[in-house]
């Protein structure tokens, strides 16, 4: 047996681990997919679910002109297994894709566990494999890994810390103080309100600053991913940061017929629904590195929280990540081995979306090179070559995770006007994607693919 022949080895079983094990084996590609889960248990995964989420519940914006919208719906032409499973356990969150997360998780592991090509390894592996192999291990890729991976790279692994909302019991809320609605009514009432006045913020913000939190090294310090900053690094950015962050009222306002100008809420703590049951609920944006004790106290300050039972407080965790733009190839193989491949957000891209896609990416190349097709990388003018084009083109001397957003696409000929832009990078995507589909004969599905269908022809 050759090497090309053997099944492709993937590592880690996360959202990118995931669709990257699909997408061969639908293509006819058997795979071993090794997850260290429950064998090995992480700082952050309570289960041995594949594909468990273990911060939001949400895969950002479902919009068809948002950039997360246009990767969804690339993602969903190749036949996703993350978007479709996340469509069939969707929960209301306006126009956000957020889902149960049990479902989810439940969804993508009876697809990859029943689908004939594809053989699950509940094992830790500490050394990269021989022959084509995906390195998706994800953030809290395991200290043997890591070395591995630092010793074949030469250097040491980039990495931030990350923080982990709060989520808490819906009936031991007071209802009587909190409202459902979504901002500008977008999507119908998907959030559970609470309705802060200027005095209400301010004793929580001082409860916030002063709040016994976590310590970390000196170095350590600048490390949070901006994207997802604990609520109490932001009170520390000023007093109103909160209040155009994650707390902004704009947008929200409780149904209340004698409510006066000076009533208007100040800020506004959204709850998202986390179950279909809606009986766990995600305090939206609330990461912290808060102790537990301190961050049951702060947030029971909150109308409507003052009794709250939580099923999961606050926590931070180490993420990891490599200098991609120094490491990785625009077909995510590492330079001084390109038999290795990496997914997710080991590579530098952040979020569950995300990570998903460049598993997804990472099995379109590697079958079409089975099948002795010289590939060409996807378009930097769609969303799936604009992470890929982050992850290359970065400068290395700073680079830093990034979500799927506008400002990594190449930019639009010619002038267009502000309110036309996201339809203009939407539609080039669409006619490029499509030609690069074609020119390497590879079917683009028009609806996701049934899951675990068998093998699917590239």
């Amino acid at each position: 047996m050759t090497v090309s022949q053997k099944p492709v080895q993937i590592v880690g079983a996360g959202l990118a681990g995931a669709e990257c094990a699909f997408q061969l084996a639908e293509r006819g590609v058997s795979v071993v997919l090794h997850e260290m889960r429950p064998v090995k248990k992480t700082p952050a995964h309570k289960t041995g679910d594949l594909a468990e989420l273990v911060c939001s519940n949400s895969l950002r914006s479902d919009d068809p002109h948002h950039a997360a919208g246009l990767l969804k719906r690339e993602m969903e032409r190749f036949g996703s297994l993350i978007i479709s499973s996340a469509r069939r356990s969707a929960v209301p969150a306006g126009s956000a894709l957020a889902v149960d997360r049990e479902r989810f998780a439940a969804a993508v592991t009876g697809a990859l566990e029943a689908h004939p090509l594809v053989e699950i390894h509940r094992n830790e592996v500490r050394t990269l494999p021989e022959g084509d192999v995906v390195i998706a291990s994800g953030p809290l890729t395991s200290k043997a890994m890591s070395n591995a991976i630092a010793d074949l790279l030469g250097g040491e692994h980039l990495y931030f810390y990350d923080a982990i909302a709060p989520i808490v019991e819906s009936d031991s809320l007071n209802r009587s103080k909190l409202f459902w609605a979504s901002r500008y009514g977008k999507g119908g009432a998907d959030y559970l309100n609470s309705a802060l006045d200027r005095e209400q913020y301010g004793a929580f913000l001082a409860a916030l600053l002063e709040a016994e939190i976590l310590p970390l090294h000196e170095f350590e310090k600048n490390l949070f991913f901006e994207g997802c900053l604990p609520i109490e690094e932001l009170a520390r950015r000023g007093p109103d940061t909160l209040r155009f962050g994650p707390m902004k009222p704009v947008g929200l306002t409780p149904p209340s017929p004698t409510q006066s100008e000076d009533r208007v809420p100040y800020a506004i703590v959204q709850m998202r629904q986390e179950n279909l049951a809606k009986s766990h609920l995600n305090l939206v944006g609330f990461q912290s590195r808060m102790k537990w004790p301190e961050q049951k106290r702060v947030l029971r300050m909150i109308p409507g929280l003052e009794q709250a039972r939580f099923v999961r407080l606050g926590q931070i965790h180490r993420n990891t990540f490599i200098n991609s733009p120094v490491h990785l190839n625009a077909f995510y193989r590492l330079k001084v081995r390109p038999l290795v491949r990496l997914a997710g957000q080991i590579t530098g891209v952040e979020g569950y979306l995300e990570s998903a896609a460049t598993g997804l990416a990472v099995a379109l190349y590697l079958t079409l090179e089975r099948q002795g097709v010289e590939a060409a990388p996807l378009p930097f003018s769609t969303a799936l070559g604009a992470l890929a084009r982050h992850l290359t083109e970065s400068n290395s001397s700073h680079f830093q995770p990034a979500n799927i957003n506008y400002g990594l696409f190449p930019d639009l000929a010619g002038r267009v006007r502000k309110r036309d832009r996201r339809r203009s990078y939407t539609e080039r995507a669409a006619v490029d994607l499509e030609d690069w589909a074609h020119r390497h004969q590879t079917a683009v599905a028009a609806t996701p693919a049934p899951l675990a269908s068998g093998a699917a022809v590239l």
